[in-house]
């Protein structure tokens, strides 16, 4: 073992430049150099080594008692090639035990996720469930009105906290890693699913008038929990949004291969500017007292579109806003 402050290495590591000797004793720098006296060497090659950053990490070199013809050979080259390749390597392994870490990382937030999507699903879903089916056992009572009013407030709440943390466990699906997968299946009645969603709107909104419009000819491959709760999204977003004096339209059809969803209600139209951000995650536009939210609905609405391999629009004028889903009928590989 060499003391480093006694080698040529060590000049190396302060210049940072090569040092190549054919014969120490000829040699006008290093003739009288105490590392040749100290160790018996004649020739001498030493090339430093660069890590990608710049910083200097060592020297690779080679002595020997004879004198050797080393500054008009390939061994300058070679050292230099050999030192790259060090350098190489070492930079490789670098990346190596980083990804490593970052792996390990995302491993131990895939667990927090899991552990954070059954803490909402369990503890959050359950009892807004509970809330819900409690107040529809309360209406069909035939309460008193005060209590009537009372119940249906509850059953209001309890359906948008329960939107609110659906759209909550999608958007942490899709921004950690899972996100929204369509559950393909063969719907024969779809126009079925459809109006079960407007009859649960239409308990929470008894006053509100809701047409339907159904031209449905072939079956829809689809996810029904993912389109039910995109159309209980847009509907309940059209009921709360749009102007109570007029009905908000549904119209349902398959034409071409695709089957299209569209919900219509008069109201204020959206400009153009909101709309170019209306399927952003947390944006809310203009916001009325008693209409706020997280503003993820419509980027949920969005996702759900996309993993049908479709799209959803959104058109708005002095008269209407209309949302139209589009999907193909079949499932797209």
């Amino acid at each position: 073992e060499l003391t480093l402050e006694t080698t040529i290495c060590h000049e190396i590591r302060q210049n940072h430049n090569a040092v190549i000797i054919d014969h120490v004793e000829k040699d006008p720098e290093f003739c009288g150099h105490h590392t040749p006296a100290m160790y018996g060497f004649q020739s001498y090659i030493s090339t430093p080594i660069f890590l990608k950053n710049g910083a200097f990490f060592g020297t690779l070199c080679a002595i020997d008692p004879s004198p050797a013809k080393l500054k008009d050979s390939q061994n300058p080259a070679m050292f230099q090639m050999f030192a790259e390749l060090i350098s190489f390597h070492l930079d490789a392994l670098e990346k190596l035990a980083i990804s490593e870490l970052k792996l390990k990382e995302e491993l131990q937030t895939a667990e927090l996720r899991e552990q954070f999507i059954a803490i909402l699903g369990h503890d959050l879903r359950n009892p807004i469930g509970a809330i819900t089916n409690a107040a529809q056992l309360l209406l069909r009572k035939n309460p008193d009105e005060l209590t009537k009013r009372l119940t249906t407030i509850i059953q209001s709440s309890s359906f948008r906290m329960k939107g609110l943390i659906d759209n909550i466990l999608d958007f942490a699906r899709g921004r950690l890693g899972a996100g929204i997968v369509a559950d393909y299946k063969q719907q024969e009645k779809i126009g079925d699913i459809l109006d079960q969603v407007v009859k649960e709107l239409q308990m929470i909104w008894p006053t509100r008038a809701i047409e339907t419009d159904y031209h449905i000819d072939v079956p829809v491959m689809c996810d029904e929990t993912r389109i039910s709760q995109l159309f209980s999204n847009l509907l309940s977003n059209a009921l709360s949004h749009g102007d109570s004096s007029f009905p908000v339209k549904i119209k349902a059809y398959t034409q071409d291969d695709h089957f299209y969803l569209m919900i219509s209600n008069p109201g204020e139209q959206i400009s153009e500017a909101t709309k170019t951000r209306l399927f952003q995650p947390f944006y809310r536009g203009e916001v009325k007292a008693g209409q706020e939210g997280l503003g993820l609905g419509l980027y949920i609405c969005s996702e759900i579109a996309a993993a049908h391999a479709g799209t959803l629009d959104v058109s708005s004028d002095a008269q209407q806003t209309c949302f139209t889903l589009r999907i193909p009928v079949s499932k797209t590989v």
